[in-house]
């Protein structure tokens, strides 16, 4: 039979995941989809959910100096609204469904979740995302990208839960937040893009690029970035043709419901070029 339990302290969430047998529900709006069941009867879990929607000590944001700390519980709405969230951030989560779910949708849910297309998972790509991951009497730290593996899946084990999102401070001159939907909102992305770029007297002080739902996980290459580095930007421009030479083996989308995989790889390598041409200039 399967357990539902509601915590009423973080604690008390950490000594159930201790059994390993828990899935965490937090805002639900990938989980009650996935689950769900005949019109006004409840969805149907395989395994035993914790709720832990109702935690406040995983509702904030705090300003630590070299990072932004965002609780878990944080929602969608709750960031748009802080002045301290990066912007690119913000562009990407106005598009992320409506006004209902981002009230109760959480940057920690998508990262659980781990879709290839999840737009929140695209964008702390690029921000260089760290997590705070914690089980009973242990905590560790992990980049995003050491997190997720796949369509669904991730390093996480049944007696861990993302407690934090720590996003390093960094200002950039340019941010992009692109994707191509069936709609012109409330749609799952078919190709998303993020970029950012720091441009001082004429030079690349940093470069980035992320790609979603155009491999299992989302594509960002952090080697060509930094090949780029210290060159001026018509240098950078120049090269535009080996930088996407560089993504080939790493462009890899699929055909499905939403799209299909030739339409998805040129609108990738189209978006990387026009963030490339004009990364000098303001959107």
């Amino acid at each position: 039979m399967v357990k539902h339990v509601i915590p009423k302290t973080y604690e008390e969430a950490l000594d159930h995941l201790s059994e390993g047998t828990f899935k965490v529900l937090a805002g639900g709006t990938d989980l009650m989809v996935k689950n769900r069941s005949w019109s006004e009867t409840p969805a149907r879990f395989k395994q035993d959910i914790l709720y832990i929607h109702n935690l406040e000590e995983l509702r904030y944001i705090e300003d630590r100096g070299d990072y932004l700390a965002i609780g878990a519980l944080t929602d969608y709405e709750t960031l748009l609204r802080h002045e301290a969230v990066p912007q690119v951030l913000k562009d990407c989560m106005l598009e992320i469904a409506g006004p209902g779910i981002r009230k109760v949708g959480t940057l920690a849910g998508n990262i659980g979740n781990a879709s290839p297309a999840a737009d929140g998972v695209l964008t702390l790509y690029l921000l260089d995302a760290k997590l705070v991951i914690e089980q009973k009497g242990s905590a560790r730290e992990a980049l995003i990208d050491d997190v997720i593996v796949g369509p669904g899946k991730t390093t996480l084990s049944n007696e861990e839960i993302i407690k934090e999102i720590r996003l390093p401070k960094t200002r950039f001159t340019k941010t992009r937040f692109l994707k191509v939907g069936g709609r012109k909102a409330d749609a799952i992305s078919k190709v998303a893009f993020a970029g950012a770029v720091t441009i001082e007297d004429g030079v690349v002080k940093d470069l980035r690029m992320a790609l979603g739902a155009i491999n299992v996980t989302v594509v960002r290459l952090r080697d060509v970035e930094k090949r780029h580095i210290g060159e001026t930007i018509s240098a950078v421009q120049d090269n535009i043709v080996s930088i996407k030479n560089a993504y080939v083996p790493h462009i890899k989308p699929i055909d499905d419901q939403r799209s299909n995989r030739v339409y998805r790889k040129r609108v990738a390598f189209n978006m990387i070029e026009d963030f490339i041409t004009t990364m000098h200039t303001q959107d």
